[in-house]
């Protein structure tokens, strides 16, 4: 297995792995749909590639991906954020360090481009990412909630 940069020639392969992704994070409480936002992510991924913001891990076919960039907004702050947007590695490639490799090369390319803090996201419910990403020395910076707009708290419906 090798980690190197990904080619205009791995979109498609990159899009059906992010479908996976996309898959598997509804378990968890992902809203993004699957399936209907493959092209979006063509284009997305087509650009990142083109900009070097993606590593995928090879064996005979890709068996994992990276994308990640730095940080762009609006209001100058204390630090050059490093943002870390997927990590993906195929069920069956699992438990053989290849998403190790992956994040230490993102990790790497990161700082090389000029992060001082890398950041990403988790599903609040998936536990093993969370884990996984503790012990590499992530910790929780920003914390998120969500609710329902038809809920008990807010709604006027029934009383």
């Amino acid at each position: 297995m090798r980690v190197e940069p990904a080619t205009l020639d791995d979109v498609d392969s990159l899009a059906d792995l992010w479908v996976e992704l996309a898959d598997e994070q509804r378990a968890f409480g992902s809203h993004l749909n699957t399936s209907t936002n493959r092209e979006a992510i063509k284009a997305v991924f087509s650009q990142q590639i083109v900009d070097d913001w993606i590593l995928v891990a090879r064996e005979e076919v890709i068996v994992g991906f990276v994308n990640f960039a730095i940080e762009e907004g609006y209001f100058d702050q204390s630090v050059t954020r490093g943002i870390i947007q997927n990590v993906y590695v195929r069920p069956e490639s699992r438990d053989r360090g290849i998403g190790t490799a992956l994040m230490d090369s993102c990790e790497a390319e990161l700082a090389e481009r000029g992060a001082d803090v890398i950041a990403l996201e988790a599903m609040a419910s998936n536990d093993a990412a969370r884990r996984l990403y503790q012990r590499r020395g992530y910790e929780e910076h920003r914390i998120e909630v969500e609710k329902p707009t038809k809920s008990d708290t807010n709604s006027k419906e029934g009383g």
